[in-house]
């Protein structure tokens, strides 16, 4: 059975105004925001269609996340724009420019792998695996560059793509070199 990607989160971020007040948009509008700067720099948004949550900083920097793919972003950032905009905050971009910065996947070979012998077949040099602080593997990826998080059971985490392309890459890339090395049963 082919193993394939199950996207977990994607981060994305834009501009959307010179700066924002962000006491004034908590008492402005944005019902149910959280914004206490002595535990966070940032206002904390959420929204249910589509579920994001947003931290929208004073510089006027907005990141985005909880969502399970690109177009999800892009959606839940426009609708936060006009909801600025319709709020009174006229100088919004309301086509902002959208930067995945982050996307988290996670696939399952459906096998369990002898994390040490991963680790002695693959080398030390992009792989650490140190069980007593953390019970996966990590194997850093020049190409995609996304690191692979390799557990015994068999299952992955992908992060660090820009793209779902990037986690697919990644899932083949690492695939290949342990039934390569004969890791697969």
């Amino acid at each position: 059975m082919e193993s394939t990607i199950t996207i977990e989160n994607i981060v994305a971020s834009t501009r959307l105004a010179e700066d924002f007040d962000l006491q004034k948009l908590l008492d402005t509008g944005l019902k149910g925001a959280v914004y206490d700067k002595t535990k966070f720099p940032g206002l904390v948004y959420r929204i249910e269609n589509p579920k994001a949550a947003f931290l929208i900083f004073a510089s006027g920097k907005v990141v985005c996340t909880g969502t399970k793919n690109v177009e999800n972003s892009r959606i839940a950032l426009f609708n936060l724009a006009n909801k600025l905009n319709s709020i009174g905050y006229k100088e919004i971009d309301l086509e902002p420019e959208i930067h995945v910065q982050n996307v988290v996947a996670s696939a399952n070979l459906r096998t369990n792998l002898n994390l040490n012998a991963v680790l002695s077949a693959f080398g030390v040099e992009n792989v650490e695996y140190e069980p007593e602080v953390f019970p996966g593997l990590v194997c850093k990826l020049e190409v995609p560059k996304v690191a692979v998080l390799v557990f015994r059971t068999g299952k992955l985490v992908i992060t660090g793509g820009k793209c779902p392309e990037d986690c697919e890459e990644g899932l083949r890339v690492i695939k290949t070199q342990l039934d390569n090395l004969g890791l697969l049963y």
